[in-house]
């Protein structure tokens, strides 16, 4: 998993934590879920594809989320990271300006 990710954030749920054996980690970063923010869009994620396809696997996850999400990981590609990184750092020294 990752070939090819040049932009972008994927979520993937990994509650046996095998992902990472999976993954190219040359050119991606796996991280958690760390903000209230990028809780909540995972959440509604999740809640559109229940509302979609009413998969009760979904709706388990749902119903557990406090303990669930934590199962998620956010595979980052390190080239998107890093132009995000930039494009904050311009935007603060502009502001700073």
């Amino acid at each position: 998993f990752g070939a090819g990710m040049s932009g972008g954030i994927a979520y993937v749920y990994d509650p046996e934590n095998k992902f990472p054996e999976r993954c190219n980690m040359g050119l991606v970063g796996l991280e958690e879920i760390d903000t209230i923010e990028e809780k909540e869009k995972v959440f509604a994620f999740i809640q559109e594809h229940v509302e979609v396809t009413e998969s009760p696997v979904g709706q388990r996850m749902l119903e557990n989320w406090e303990l669930e999400y934590k199962n998620f990981v956010k595979v980052f590609p390190h080239d998107y990271k890093r132009v995000l990184e930039e494009r904050a750092a311009k935007a603060k020294n502009a502001v700073a300006a």
